[in-house]
């Protein structure tokens, strides 16, 4: 490849899983990664990981004044990027009580929604396409999105409460699975949203299906810490007596798939990893929820985020225009 194709990526949720595998290839291709690590630390290990060519920003996503700190020192670089991937992500199924971010926001709507409406808002002017990881259980009639508590983001009482509020509706008894599942309908109508105030540019969101490596590290490290025995058994049985999870791997290569060829596709557009049957998957662009396409809500979603997120940063945490 030319020097001219040499494309600059800044991607999130890179020290493991999926980001990594992505990140992977990206860097085979010849691409230029700037990595968003939550400490010097891991930003330390995942270099090694991949490349001393990488750029790394230091920023925790469970703390909106560190986020806020990141994308300053960006803008102030004013470095372009090509693609702006979203693709950090929180579970911590099996906890009976929330835990709470560095604002006191419950830690999964903090870091799936907020750190990333921040790092999109802020980074807008310097980004060509947006690609955000989002999951098939934001649709109850989905397979994973109908076990359990479904996702529903109610009139959105939980933002109005500010911190404090357990659930984004503000009336659910708090509950890790649907707060979860509540993060990644908020990531549709996030998409959605900034593809209505900037219909050219390319916004994919996207579910890579299930994905449970076989490692400690990566997605469900922290639902493990609540039920090692439950996990290690829902993970045997999923993975490898049903085959119903999608292989850390070529989760990444879809990931870059959609880096390669949306890239330049302007509007929004939705894919998902469809199950067909035990070991058999099937990406394309699908539908989300009834709930995911209600603009009116994706707008008072974003506005009420932004609201929240200005409440909590002091006046010169926030973002200059």
């Amino acid at each position: 490849m030319t020097t001219a194709e040499q494309r600059r990526v800044l991607i999130t949720g890179v020290s493991s899983g999926i980001g990594l595998e992505a990140a992977k290839i990206l860097l085979t291709r010849g691409d230029a990664l700037t990595i968003v690590c939550r400490n010097a630390e891991r930003a330390e290990l995942t270099r090694k990981a991949l490349s001393d060519s990488v750029d790394t920003c230091i920023a925790d996503l469970a703390d909106l004044a560190s986020v806020a700190k990141a994308i300053e020192q960006l803008r102030y670089h004013e470095m372009p990027f090509d693609a702006l991937v979203l693709n950090a992500g929180l579970q911590y199924a099996g906890y009976s009580s929330p835990r709470w971010s560095a604002q006191g926001i419950e830690l999964t709507f903090a870091v799936n929604h907020l750190a990333h409406q921040l790092l999109a808002e802020g980074l807008m002017e310097q980004t060509k396409a947006i690609v955000i990881t989002a999951s098939e259980v934001h649709n109850p009639a989905t397979g994973g999105g109908r076990v359990g508590q479904p996702a529903g983001l109610g009139a959105l009482q939980g933002l109005r409460q500010g911190p404090g509020a357990s659930m984004v509706d503000g009336e659910s008894p708090f509950n890790a699975d649907k707060a979860y599942k509540d993060s990644k309908l908020c990531n549709l109508l996030m998409a959605l949203q900034i593809h209505q105030q900037h219909e050219d540019l390319p916004v994919v969101a996207w579910s890579p299906g299930l994905v449970i490596p076989r490692t400690s590290e990566g997605f469900f490290r922290n639902s493990r810490q609540a039920n090692p025995l439950g996990q290690a058994l829902f993970g045997f049985v999923a993975r490898d007596v049903l085959r119903l999870t999608e292989s850390v791997e070529r989760a990444g290569e879809l990931l870059v798939k959609l880096i390669n060829e949306q890239l330049h596709q302007p509007g929004f557009s939705y894919w998902s990893n469809g199950l067909l049957g035990p070991g058999r998957h099937h990406f394309k662009p699908t539908e989300p929820s009834e709930e995911a396409n209600d603009s009116e809500k994706a707008t008072m979603l974003w506005t009420l985020s932004r609201e929240l997120i200005n409440s909590v940063l002091t006046p010169s945490d926030r973002l200059s225009k």
